[in-house]
């Protein structure tokens, strides 16, 4: 199949799909006697892997990591699962970061009132006044 045929199969932009090969998380496909990239099963495979971990947030490095064991890398010391346990604390941190930022907006959204001028809104006097505070931090 053509680059365009594996990402609409894939789900992913052409361009992603060059970029995964630079990176090494693809092979370089054969080439047809017109010189067009010609994918395979295996490609199409790899690259739902890769797009499947992309949509978990787990880094290309670690992408690159899973794909040596994907390939019969031994996996001697818990490397998998001490990879997976690592984006399992970003992910709670990450939480945790949006669960703050929900209170914030939020509690922005407390100082609205749809009755009012743009000049006497609270979500904006809140906004420059934090930034403001930001500003004079830094």
């Amino acid at each position: 199949m053509k680059i365009s045929e594996l990402g609409a199969a894939a789900g992913v932009d052409v361009d992603t799909i060059r970029y995964y090969e630079k990176k090494g998380l693809l092979s370089a496909p054969a080439r047809e006697d017109n010189g067009y990239r010609s994918y395979g099963r295996a490609h199409l495979e790899r690259l739902a892997f890769v797009r499947h971990c992309r949509a978990l947030d787990i880094s290309l490095a670690d992408v690159q990591r899973l794909l040596s064991f994907v390939d019969g890398a031994p996996d001697e010391g818990g490397d998998i699962e001490a990879l997976i346990e690592a984006q399992l604390r970003r992910v709670r941190l990450r939480l945790k970061s949006l669960r703050a930022l929900e209170k914030q907006l939020a509690g922005l959204r407390e100082h609205c009132d749809a009755d009012h001028a743009s000049h006497e809104c609270g979500i904006l006097h809140e906004l420059v006044t934090s930034a403001q505070a930001e500003a004079k931090g830094t």
